[in-house]
């Protein structure tokens, strides 16, 4: 999506303490998918909204100008790796709530960059802590733990007491992060919450994701295109939900009296393969699946285009074949559950994805 206005130049360091009218937030990653969403939520239940964002020359802000929020939120410059950052942001700009979702977020890229995700994925959760127990305990914590966790999976399905077995530094750093925030919970009486979400998709993925790589790529066939999308292990399956469903979510833990760790998830697995299926039926195609392994495809029979390869540089090199979560503390504690359908995500984002390529 192309953005459409200027982003707004990075706030003066020192704000006021917030009116006793509403709530303060501060959002880590209010640029990502979650965080502008989250920070969509927040401003409709009369929050002031704060968000860090990585120092560049032109920030990325495309998602909250698509959610139409871009000139209601007040951005600051944040490292996540830089401990005097953090500790002048929690100063300046203090705060009732605040949100870590901000991350190396992409499972592939760890291998790549093991260090960096365990530093800023890891470490960088430490320094938030820490700062916020020496100068803001009061402000409650909510740190975006994965279902990438449990990995190697030890149960089905997998629920907030399931034990991790994380494949990927990714997996690993975030189990880090999730344990650390529990030891200051425990430790320094925080109100600090791990939120372990399962997968949750949106038009407003990043492209890079398997599932608005699945929709983009359909929805340039649907329009024309005859290059079929590349894809990896079809048979890997997952539990994907709706983004704005999953903020919800993250908000009601940390309007509990008690700090405690929830799972959020629909309870449903379903394979790649299905979810390509799903998007297609969106854009009117219909998938004939034939083969096997590595030359397994797909076409679209109306049509008789291939849509779908296996193309096995993108197998992770180890393989997390099933997520499913087990919501029922979320359900029971916080009143949430989800109201978007596998098949409901995948035709909106399919239906997205085709009306920004037109």
């Amino acid at each position: 999506m192309t953005p459409t206005a200027t982003a707004p130049a990075v706030s003066d360091p020192t704000v006021p303490a917030p009116s006793s009218g509403g709530k303060r937030a501060f959002i880590t990653g209010i640029t990502g998918q979650d965080g502008a969403y989250l920070a969509l939520l927040l401003l409709s239940k009369g929050y002031e909204v704060h968000g860090g964002i990585r120092r560049n020359a032109q920030p990325e802000t495309a998602r909250l100008e698509t959610l139409g929020i871009l000139d209601q939120v007040t951005l600051h410059n944040l490292d996540l790796c830089e401990m005097t950052n953090i500790f002048r942001l929690v100063q300046d700009v203090p705060v009732d709530e605040f949100y870590n979702l901000a991350a190396q977020s992409f499972v592939g890229a760890s291998w790549d960059q093991p260090i960096y995700t365990s530093d800023v994925n890891g470490m960088g959760v430490v320094r938030i802590l820490d700062v916020l127990r020496t100068l803001a305990p009061e402000t409650r914590f909510y740190q975006a733990s994965t279902s990438e966790m449990f990995g190697l999976v030890q149960a089905v399905p997998q629920a907030e007491s399931t034990p991790f077995y994380p494949r990927s530094p990714y997996g690993a750093a975030k189990v880090f992060s999730h344990y650390i925030t529990v030891n200051y919970r425990e430790s320094f009486g925080m109100h600090a919450s791990c939120g372990i979400l399962f997968n949750h998709e949106s038009p407003l993925r990043g492209e890079e994701f398997v599932t608005r790589k699945i929709t983009k790529g359909l929805a340039k066939i649907a329009r024309g295109g005859n290059a079929p999308i590349q894809l990896g292990n079809l048979s890997a399956r997952r539990d994907w939900g709706f983004a704005g469903d999953y903020v919800e979510g993250m908000w009601r833990m940390l309007q509990q009296d008690t700090p405690d760790d929830y799972v959020l998830a629909t309870g449903v697995t379903t394979p790649i393969r299905d979810f390509v299926s799903f998007a297609a039926e969106a854009l009117d195609m219909a998938l004939d699946w034939e083969g096997e392994g590595l030359d397994e495809v797909a076409t679209d029979r109306r049509s008789g285009r291939r849509v779908v390869e296996v193309n096995p540089a993108f197998f992770r090199p180890a393989e997390v074949d099933l997520l499913v979560g087990d919501a029922a503390r979320a359900r029971t504690k916080l009143g949430w559950r989800p109201r978007v359908d596998v098949r409901g995500l995948a035709g909106m984002m399919a239906r997205a994805d085709y009306d920004a390529v037109a």
